[in-house]
């Protein structure tokens, strides 16, 4: 694996610089390593995929996910140019992926939150974003056909999500089966699979660059929707700040009202209940977030739970429940 002693050489030998320069370690989440690299030519991000995730429970992964993110990142980069980092490089043999690096005045959407800083039409915006990748996709069959694989999808979030809360929960296997169902067999367009807060970076006007693909499939949109919608609403648990509350509920309502207004594709009626069940799996799944205190928890899987076993509750009352 490369590291801070081995990646100029690396990148000098791929022909990306010439020389000297010095290297900085990003965080890659659990899924892979991350280095900055900044030459007399130009700065990089060098990302190579890990074979075995860095979670408490054993997590292994396909490490070919890194040649699927930089497929998706040409499509996504073709479709909205300044929402995604310029692709520079992909070496596939070494599972290792060069891309621009974007601005040091960018900010990561995730601490952003986390820290206070919330903006509600980064939620605007991102929801358009995903519609448009959403409505390009979904009409190009030479994309979908690329992409039609599942295996990594299963791999890093049907089975650590999904799987892993029916698992723990008899009671609920029958709703989350279907749910399964749902997001594997339906196979409508190119879903990102990872559109989360971490992977988002905020101009310091407030416009979203979206960032790792590596679980990019052909597969329902409902659980990109999904997928954001669950951390904001863990954030919105998180907090006890009734203003950072709203603030988080509306950007959640102004993103799936942004989606709904340019998507030409219907948002499966089921999305609540995926949401609840991501979020859920944020607490009893394989990869937990670390900011949620025992009551916080608590609340999370009374809140969850519950939306699961009531299928009339709506997209709107989940968000209600968390504040």
């Amino acid at each position: 694996m490369l590291d801070e002693g081995s990646v100029i050489s690396y990148l000098n030998e791929r022909g990306l610089i010439s020389g000297n320069a010095t290297v900085e370690v990003l965080t890659g989440g659990v899924s892979c390593v991350v280095l900055a690299v900044k030459s007399a030519q130009r700065e990089i991000v060098v990302k190579q995929a890990l074979p075995e995730l860095k979670t408490k429970a054993k997590w292994v992964a396909d490490q070919r996910r890194a040649i699927v993110e930089a497929e998706a990142m040409r499509v996504y980069q073709s479709i909205t140019p300044d929402s995604v980092p310029e692709l520079i490089d992909c070496d596939e043999a070494n599972f290792t992926l060069s891309m621009s690096r974007l601005p040091n005045t960018c900010t990561n959407w995730k601490q952003d939150m986390l820290e206070g800083r919330i903006h509600p039409e980064m939620g605007e915006k991102l929801g358009k974003i995903l519609a448009q990748w959403h409505n390009s996709t979904a009409v190009d069959a030479a994309i979908k056909a690329k992409f039609m694989e599942g295996e990594l999808f299963e791999q890093l979030r049907v089975s650590p999500f999904y799987r892993a809360v029916a698992d723990k929960n008899p009671n609920l296997q029958q709703v989350i089966n279907s749910l399964i169902e749902e997001i594997t067999t339906e196979k409508i367009a190119l879903v990102h699979g990872d559109f989360s807060p971490k992977n988002i970076l905020a101009t310091p006007d407030h416009n979203p660059i979206v960032l790792d693909f590596e679980v990019a499939h052909t597969g329902n949109p409902v659980f990109d929707l999904a997928f954001i919608s669950a951390h904001l609403l863990c954030k919105t648990i998180r907090t006890q700040s009734e203003v950072e509350k709203e603030a988080l509920a509306t950007t959640a309502l102004n993103f799936l009202d942004s989606y709904r207004q340019t998507s030409q594709i219907s948002i499966a009626k089921s999305l609540p209940l995926h949401v609840a069940l991501i979020t859920l799996a944020r607490v009893e799944g394989v990869s937990p977030v670390n900011y949620l205190d025992e009551p916080a928890q608590q609340k999370l899987v009374v809140i969850t739970k519950a939306a699961l076993l009531d299928s009339t509750m709506t997209y709107e009352q989940l968000f209600e429940s968390a504040q």
